[in-house]
């Protein structure tokens, strides 16, 4: 299954952001990607924090689910879009949420973001927590490829990566591919980034995708890029540094399950 990890640098007008994620979606889809994977906050990357609250949607439609949903469809390409603020059981907070959506345009899954960034360092500072609200719940969906295999796909966002028992319980669901759109900033990133992917992809012997934001950002935010995919034995297969582009790479399930079978690691688990 050929995949598309898609970096962008988000400005804080949704549509031109949308209109710039659109053409990457078809670069990907003529390509011939199955399946591409937007970067955390594609649609906004506020100049306050506090802009989420603005542009929130409600769970059953607006405008970016309406865009992936279209997009889906057109480009016949199953779409996981990034994150997207989605109404909050708090009124001063929303969740950040990735929507995984067929090439039907129906959207199958929805993961809340979990694990909540907070980084404090001299002039840098971040503390989402002020304006989001946390997930609950682990989310795998079901992706049934052109090459007859039918994905378990794991969802996960941004400094969740920090957090194996996350993966670890997507594993458990059975979790094949592993996604981690994300923003990392340029700080963390750095010194961070890759060897956390790679050692998500070892621990749990699947196929990692991530696509990042990767640029200086209209609102002064700086973060580090580097999609990538990396397979079951944590080898980097495609990487883009930073700025705009398409990370494309073709997923072997023979790959996973030679790996499995030569290093039975996850049926060796005692805790």
């Amino acid at each position: 299954m050929k995949v598309a990890a898609i970096q962008m640098v988000s400005a804080v007008a949704r549509e031109a952001n949308l209109a710039r994620a659109h053409q990457l979606l078809r670069q990907a889809a003529e390509a011939g990607a199955e399946l591409a994977v937007l970067p955390e906050y594609f649609c906004t990357m506020g100049l306050r924090d506090t802009d989420k609250l603005r542009l929130r949607e409600a769970p059953d439609g607006g405008m970016v689910q309406g865009f992936l949903a279209d997009a889906a469809r057109e480009f016949g390409m199953w779409i996981v879009g990034g994150t997207l603020p989605l109404e909050s059981p708090e009124e001063d907070h929303v969740l950040n949420t990735s929507l995984a959506y067929a090439p039907t345009g129906e959207c199958v899954a929805r993961y809340d973001k979990i694990h909540l960034f907070y980084f404090a360092s001299g002039d840098e500072h971040y503390d989402e927590r002020r304006v989001i609200t946390p997930g609950s719940r682990p989310v795998v969906f079901d992706l049934p490829s052109r090459d007859g295999h039918r994905w378990r796909v794991g969802m996960s966002v941004c400094y969740d990566l920090r957090f194996p028992e996350l993966y670890r319980a997507l594993s458990r669901a059975g979790a094949e591919l592993l996604l981690v759109p994300s923003a990392f900033t340029h700080t963390t990133g750095s010194a961070h980034w890759e060897v956390l992917l790679r050692a998500r992809a070892i621990e749990n012997l699947a196929w990692v995708v991530a696509p990042a934001q990767g640029g200086q950002h209209e609102n002064g935010r700086r973060t580090w890029g580097q999609s990538l995919v990396a397979d079951p034995w944590g080898t980097v297969l495609d990487q883009q540094a930073t700025g705009e582009g398409v990370v494309l790479c073709e997923l072997d399930i023979g790959l996973l399950e030679q790996a499995r079978t030569r290093l039975p690691a996850l049926t060796h688990r005692v805790l």
